[in-house]
């Protein structure tokens, strides 16, 4: 019978779940870049699954990921089945107009029209 010499329920940092991602992101939104030990922090948050380096090192692919969206490095490519989204516009007919389903939207001054 072959040793597992890894922790119960932890992963490389190379294979993050959807479920530990969604972790971490709260993780960071709890603890910003201006919390001391951040890093540390966001590794215990994760309940003992990640290191420390394993949490800094996925936070750095993160941004480079962001950076690379932002700057038009990854393609969208839309279905070929369906077209592109409309525009959401306040009358539209996606949106509607029925005051069933209106949202009421604050003003300047904060009261609702």
């Amino acid at each position: 019978m072959a040793s597992n010499s890894t922790k119960l329920g932890s992963s490389s940092s190379s294979e993050w779940t959807r479920g530990e991602d969604k972790m971490f992101e709260r993780a960071l939104a709890v603890y910003d870049t201006d919390t001391p030990d951040r890093w540390h922090n966001v590794a215990r948050y994760m309940g003992g699954t990640k290191s420390v380096d394993e949490v800094r090192r996925h936070y750095q692919l993160l941004v480079r990921d962001v950076a690379q969206i932002e700057s038009g490095g990854v393609p969208f490519h839309w279905y070929a089945a369906a077209p592109p989204p409309p525009t959401l516009q306040r009358d539209s007919p996606v949106l509607g107009t029925d005051a069933k389903y209106a949202q009421k939207v604050p003003t300047r001054n904060m009261e609702y029209e």
